[in-house]
């Protein structure tokens, strides 16, 4: 029988006998996908499909398993597991004398106000650009997170966990204790309050993250986190070195996630259902960073970003209308009021 796997390191055919035994289809997928343990999905919409649930020495054909001809989705359980790990271990100390590396436009990027600002209404998550990227047997796709002040730790979390709200509570919670780990690296000077005062504000679900988070989620999960200016397509990374990388998208108030996602020849479709996603790539490949910039200048033909220096801007408390920034936050300082939206 014939069975076509989608795997990260791109779609194939494996052939196994038609009196194979798990085990055999088991060693065949490691072997073709170089993949030692691995979970599966097949069928449309994909599901799990568990072969640990049958006996190793059960022949295929004894399973009830309708194999000859199936697409079979190979994820790597490795990575899921080396992901998962307890965010609520004693995060590493960082080994640079200043903050993570920040990006020097990015209003989230500083973090230090605790400012909610909301942009307006973008239809890109109906119909997100897509970039083929044939050598992969993929497509990369824009992912786009929800409009909701958490849009940081969902892009985050989304890649390496999942976006869901106990998760979301969860990196908020890694970035306090990061900072309470490393009083003299993350002083009031640098966060602008007291290190007490920035750990509850960054708790709430309201309040936004942005390069100090970014470096600090990148040191607990021991990866490099790129983050693409769609502005001026800067790229910002934090926590270099690393083996694995995943890829954000700034587009000045908001961030989504980049990710790549197998597809047929010639490859400028995802059609594949999301949880199929590979957000995590080696850092080695810069051609998966390169196709993302390409996305990225998709992003800026369409104006996808907000211009935190001269965008006008309303306070959603009062009513008051300013411009970038700066107006709103020195209407911070001024009111007490916090939650902004881009003016119409």
């Amino acid at each position: 029988m014939r069975i076509r796997l989608r795997a990260p390191s791109g779609v194939s055919i494996i052939t196994v006998a038609d009196d194979a035994t798990v085990a055999d289809l088991t060693s065949a997928i490691s072997k073709e996908t170089s993949l030692p343990s691995f979970d599966l999905k097949s069928g449309f919409p994909p599901q799990p499909l568990d072969l640990t649930s049958f006996d190793s020495s059960l022949s295929l054909k004894d399973t009830g398993l309708k194999l000859n001809g199936e697409q079979l989705i190979v994820l790597s359980r490795d990575v899921q597991a080396q992901m998962s790990h307890p965010l609520h271990a004693a995060p590493p100390t960082l080994s640079s004398q200043q903050p993570a590396r920040q990006s020097k436009t990015s209003s989230q990027g500083s973090a230090q106000q605790p400012l909610s600002l909301s942009r307006s209404p973008r239809d890109l998550e109906s119909d997100p650009p897509e970039v083929p990227i044939p050598s992969h047997q993929a497509t990369m796709v824009l992912r786009v997170m929800p409009d909701d002040n958490s849009c940081m730790f969902r892009a985050v979390g989304s890649a390496v966990l999942s976006d869901s709200l106990d998760v979301m509570t969860e990196l908020r919670s890694a970035v306090a204790q990061g900072i309470q780990a490393n009083p003299d690296l993350y002083s009031a000077a640098v966060l602008q309050k007291s290190p007490d005062e920035y750990c509850k504000w960054i708790q709430r679900e309201d309040s936004w993250g942005g390069a100090i988070e970014l470096g600090i989620l990148a040191q607990n999960f021991d990866i490099e986190i790129c983050s693409i200016s769609v502005q001026d397509l800067r790229v910002d990374r934090f926590n270099e070195g690393k083996d694995n990388r995943i890829i954000l998208v700034y587009s000045g108030i908001h961030y989504d996630t980049i990710a790549m996602s197998p597809s047929d020849p010639p490859h400028t479709r995802a059609d594949m259902p999301a949880d199929v996603d590979i957000k995590l790539f080696g850092t080695w490949d810069e051609e998966v960073l390169e196709k993302a910039r390409d996305l990225c200048k998709i992003l800026q033909g369409k104006h996808y970003f907000t211009d935190t220096g001269g965008f006008d801007i309303k306070c959603n408390k009062c009513g008051w209308k300013g411009k970038g920034e700066k107006g709103a936050v020195a209407h911070a300082n001024e009111t007490g009021h916090y939650d902004f939206g881009e003016a119409s």
